[in-house]
């Protein structure tokens, strides 16, 4: 009899008693985590408003952008997914560059010529440029981004991948609306922290952004001057040359070397012309002693560019063949000069 109770009580405890105990077990480990994760991050952000109020970012500030916020598990996903699809050149061109896109450029150059004349003057930075620019950042000020910059940046500078990278551009975020710029509720820009019309990163706002109309704010967001004022001050900071072009498409002869490609090698439009490359319609190139690299955005079949130094200039804004390209092929446009030969 009493080996048959011992049994029983056997068959209770390895089917009844200790599946409920792992269960237990579960829960508890699952509850720990989050704590732990939610004991992390709270003492990081504890750490990061510090380390905000020693530079200089009011406590008060502080407070009131990091209160209640946590991570968004959407700019997580937006960062570390890329889609299966990539756009070739040919695609992004003709999406960047689109017709809707070069009207739009010639209204906005009307629209603004005086304002656009004015920037000209000071920073050198010609309408057409200037106008693609805004045009392919933002499409004239309508597309900046819906996220909150403040969200975004703490969800990025918390991931360990870029934290360092981020944490600074929050930071200065802070440093932005502590100076009145404008409002927390107000600060809206791209999943990754790019802002208003011209799509500045905060520390590139830092350095480079300009009260145009003097009202005492330097406003990207809503206020073209300050967006268009802000992006002129920025070209003209890396140097541009008001009197060179970007650059312009090129045929290379059949037996060009292909080691020549790329911008770490530069040459005269004189010696790049003594080595048969010829203008898109097939003249010659002209004498000049300006000098300029040979680039292609990477394919095999993509066209060829003679690009010059403030192609250079456009990648500091942006360090993409695709969009250098495309910012200079739409300021090309937008005064009348044909589209690229594919």
């Amino acid at each position: 009899m009493s080996l048959i109770i011992a049994s029983i009580r056997s068959f209770l405890v390895s089917y009844l008693i200790k599946p409920f105990l792992f269960s237990s077990i579960i829960i508890i480990n699952l509850v720990t985590a989050a704590y732990s994760q939610d004991s992390d991050f709270s003492f990081w952000l504890n750490e990061l408003s510090k380390e905000a109020v020693s530079e200089g970012v009011s406590e008060e500030t502080v407070s009131i952008a990091l209160n209640n916020i946590e991570p968004i598990d959407r700019i997580l996903e937006l960062d570390r997914n890329q889609p299966e699809f990539k756009l070739d050149f040919w695609d992004y061109v003709n999406r960047v560059v689109s017709q809707d896109r070069i009207d739009q450029g010639r209204l906005r150059m009307m629209e603004n010529k005086t304002l656009l004349e004015d920037i000209y003057s000071r920073y050198g930075i010609a309408p057409h440029i200037l106008v693609a620019a805004w045009g392919i950042e933002s499409n004239y000020g309508i597309t900046q981004g819906s996220n909150s910059v403040i969200g975004s940046l703490v969800t990025l500078a918390y991931d360990p991948r870029r934290s360092r990278f981020f944490r600074t551009e929050l930071i200065n975020s802070l440093r932005i609306i502590d100076e009145g710029h404008i409002s927390l509720e107000s600060m809206k820009g791209s999943w990754a922290g790019a802002m208003g019309q011209v799509q500045f990163m905060p520390s590139t706002f830092i350095s480079y952004a300009k009260d145009g109309d003097g009202d005492g704010k330097k406003d990207i967001w809503s206020n073209k001057v300050d967006a268009l004022e802000s992006a002129a001050n920025f070209m003209s900071s890396q140097g541009w040359d008001r009197g060179i072009i970007w650059g312009r498409q090129v045929i290379l002869p059949p037996e060009f070397d292909k080691n020549l490609i790329g911008l770490d090698i530069t040459k005269t439009v004189e010696e790049w012309g003594s080595l048969g490359i010829l203008t898109i319609d097939k003249r010659e190139l002209s004498k000049s002693d300006i000098k300029g690299s040979v680039i292609s955005p990477g394919e095999q079949n993509d066209p060829h560019f003679l690009v010059y130094d403030n192609y250079r200039d456009i990648m500091r804004w942006n360090r993409s063949h695709f969009f250098a390209i495309s910012l200079g092929h739409l300021s090309d446009r937008i005064i009348g000069l044909p589209e690229l030969v594919k």
